[in-house]
Formats: C-alpha cells, sequence, structure tokens
C-alpha cells in the first residue's frame, strides 16, 4: 500500500497522518512537500489538517494553487484515490475536486471537541465500503470554518448520488451533535466516483495506541484495506 502525505507551510497534522497510516499499514508513508510538481505513483494521496499558508485569503486557498496540488489533481483524474482532512478539505474544496464550501462555524468559535458520525447508508465510496451502513464513530473536530454549505442544487444532487459519507450524529460528548452549524448535519463528502473524500473530522487523532478514541484508526484501515484490495 503506497501512501502520500503532502506538506504544506502551516501544516500541523502531517505528522500525526503520517504516524497513524505507519501504525496501520507498517509502511512509513512518503511526505510530499507542497513545492514538488510530481507525485510518486500511490494508492492513497492525503491533504492534513492544520493552517497552510496560515489561512490567508481564504481557508486552504493558496494550498490549492500549489504545484503537488495540480499533480495531486492528474493522480485523481487518473482515478487514484485522496483524502483531505480538516484543512485538506477546505483545499479539495478550493481546487474544486469537491463541490461546496466551508464558511466559519455557526458560532463563530473555534470548537475541538469529540463529535458521533454515522456513515451514510447509500454512499459507494471506496472510503466507507468496508464500514457499516449506520455504523457511528467516535472521532473530533478541531476548526473554525467547518460549516459545510452550498447551493440547493448541489446539496440535493450529494444527496440524490450517495455523496454524502458521515453526518454528526447524536452521541454522548458535550455539546450539539452539529458542532459547526453544517448544513443537512454533512461531515464529510466524496466525488461522483467515490475516489476523492473530504471530511472535517480528524482520523489520525482517534487511533488509540494511548488516546481514548480508536473509531479513526477503524476509519483509515477500512479505506486502506479497500484500496489495497
Amino acid at each position: 500500500m503506497r501512501v502520500a502525505v503532502i506538506v504544506f507551510p502551516g501544516s500541523n497534522c502531517d505528522r500525526d497522518m503520517t504516524v497513524a497510516i505507519e501504525h496501520i499499514t507498517g509502511r512509513r508513508p512518503q511526505q510530499v512537500w507542497h513545492k514538488e510538481t510530481t507525485l510518486e505513483p500511490v494508492d492513497l494521496a492525503i491533504i492534513p489538517g492544520g493552517f497552510s499558508f496560515g489561512d490567508y485569503l481564504r481557508c486552504g486557498a493558496l494550498a490549492a494553487r500549489s504545484p503537488a496540488m495540480e499533480a495531486v489533481q492528474d493522480h485523481a483524474a487518473r482515478g487514484g484515490a485522496v483524502l483531505g482532512v480538516c484543512n485538506g478539505f477546505q483545499v479539495l474544496l478550493e481546487t474544486g475536486m469537491l463541490p461546496g464550501v466551508l464558511v466559519k462555524n455557526r458560532d463563530l468559535r473555534f470548537v475541538c471537541r469529540e463529535t458521533s458520525l454515522k456513515v451514510e447508508e447509500n454512499n459507494q465510496s471506496v472510503f466507507t465500503s468496508g464500514l457499516e451502513a449506520g455504523e457511528i464513530l467516535r472521532i473530533p473536530v478541531a476548526h473554525n470554518e467547518g460549516n459545510y454549505t452550498a447551493d440547493e442544487a448541489t446539496l440535493s444532487s450529494l444527496e440524490e448520488n450517495g455523496q454524502i459519507a458521515l453526518r454528526y450524529t447524536d452521541g454522548a460528548h458535550i455539546g450539539p451533535y452539529n458542532p459547526n452549524g453544517a448544513a443537512n448535519d454533512i461531515a464529510g463528502i466524496t466525488s461522483a466516483n467515490g475516489r476523492v473524500m473530504g471530511m472535517m473530522p480528524h482520523p489520525e487523532r482517534a487511533i488509540g495506541d494511548g488516546l481514548a478514541l480508536q473509531d479513526g484508526r477503524r476509519f483509515l484501515a477500512a479505506a486502506i484495506e479497500a484500496l489495497a484490495g
């Protein structure tokens, strides 16, 4: 299983994601600096969380125009898998690889806490194929602009085409189940072919090994197994 983690100035979850993938696969993923113009053949490219380029202009706006992202888009165009987490989700939206936008949280406050996520029943993505439909995952969020929104036509298309992968749902955590006010409780979406996914929650922060939560490991391991198959 070949995995690459794209690194930008301001990324702060790239090492966490690298450690998580290494724990699951036994192999250290390659870290690709944003100025690289090519991407070695990989099965999965991951855009990690953080504050790429200090979130100047808009979150992910500058990172989306980095040379490495052109290589990631070429990878996706060839059918390669791409996962964007938090800031990585924002980058995917800025490139147009996924539809919609992420705006400031409903309460205009940074939120950092556990959330409960429901795996959608009609999502056919490789990222959820190894999970049970309706399964609840406990994975934390940490963001200021995680409020997913889109026009009604786009939201309807996402619903009808089964592109919503994860939704915030009720669970045993403090605070409202939807931490940011996202439309339709959307926590993660996929491309039409299911090979590109963006999500606000951080699976790399819930991999067990001394951490209280371990559903992030389950999510990543299921996706990697599906991709490897």
